[in-house]
């Protein structure tokens, strides 16, 4: 049976978040789902999660600004990496990786899910075909809903249980593509692209980690690539 429950849906326009909305849609949730204009050198991205966010009852966008701390190639003057392989993105945690960046967006949703009463947090983390991101990690996840039941009017409680939902956690890409298109997801109306150029349509420059991990999931997958990337 469905639920009509409501729930909040971490949105950044990506190949992975646009597949958790449908799982939540597909669940009969009453959906916010939550973007943030963050200061990152890919805002395009926002450009997709509006698309998407059709899909849901209500789109709320927040503006951060991380550029404030840097530190990262999406929110400071730094060079996205290009060309790496998946030995290379094992070696360590590249430079893509935004300090804190799941914390601080689960906590907005946290205060979202409470005040709507949403008992579930969608997020599109993922622990196999990631980039080494230390907050995409099970442990890590399963820390932060720990939290988020002692730091709640609703958790302490017992009115409104928070939980996190990561149905893409233990699958790889190609998994997600498949479920995702089981599922109707148009992947051509997505972004993962961390360096995007700027072009009408939306384009991936085809060479960041991101692209080259949406590149292997279509082929792995045997689905037809849908993305338009650069020259």
């Amino acid at each position: 049976m469905k639920s009509a429950a409501n729930a909040v849906v971490l949105l950044s326009g990506g190949l992975d978040s646009a597949t958790i909305l449908a799982i939540a849609a597909t669940e009969g949730h009453r959906i916010t789902a939550l973007s943030f204009r963050y200061g990152q050198r890919h805002a395009r991205e926002l450009d997709a999660a509006q698309n998407l966010a059709t899909a849901a009852e209500r789109h709320v966008v927040i503006d951060l600004d991380l550029r404030a701390y840097g530190g990262s190639a999406l929110t400071d003057d730094i060079d996205v990496p290009k060309d790496r392989t998946t030995a290379d993105m094992a070696n360590d945690i590249p430079i893509t990786y935004v300090p804190a960046r799941n914390t601080i967006f689960l906590s907005h949703a946290l205060a979202l899910a409470e005040v709507e009463g949403a008992g579930d947090i969608f997020i599109g983390v993922n622990a196999l075909d990631y980039s080494g991101y230390p907050d995409c990690r099970p442990d890590y996840i399963r820390a932060f809903e720990t939290m988020a039941n002692l730091a709640t009017k609703a958790g302490i409680e017992g009115t409104m249980p928070v939980r996190l939902r990561t149905p893409l956690i233990d699958l790889s890409k190609a998994e997600i593509i498949r479920r995702g298109v089981e599922l109707g997801v148009d992947y051509g109306a997505t972004l993962s692209c961390y360096d995007p150029p700027a072009t009408e349509i939306l384009t991936h420059c085809g060479g960041c980690d991101a692209c080259y991990l949406r590149k292997k999931g279509f082929a792995d997958a045997s689905i037809m690539d849908p993305t338009v990337y650069a020259p």
